[in-house]
């Protein structure tokens, strides 16, 4: 008996506190990087995109915990939740 599964790799939203640019994409397995400023609030980066399995997830996590970003929140995104690439990023 195998256990093979096929299921399709979830999309993920990852948001942090703090600034970071889009060069991270690389190293974040080519997740989306944005940036948000609101007014009052300090800046908040996002990183958007399909993560394989559960593992890979912790690895980013723990990418993050090495970088000493303070996480926000971390949200499986179901089909057609997921924002357009390109859309305002605060750039």
């Amino acid at each position: 008996m195998s256990l093979s599964y096929d299921h399709p790799r979830a999309i993920y939203e990852i948001q942090i506190e703090g600034e970071l640019d889009r060069g991270w994409e690389n190293w974040f397995n080519g997740l989306s990087v944005t940036l948000d400023y609101a007014s009052a609030k300090p800046p908040t980066t996002t990183l958007v995109g399909p993560v394989a399995d559960q593992a890979a997830l912790r690895g980013m996590l723990c990418k993050l915990w090495d970088l000493n970003l303070t996480l926000i929140s971390v949200r499986r995104l179901e089909a057609g939740d997921q924002e357009e690439p390109g859309g305002d990023s605060g750039y």
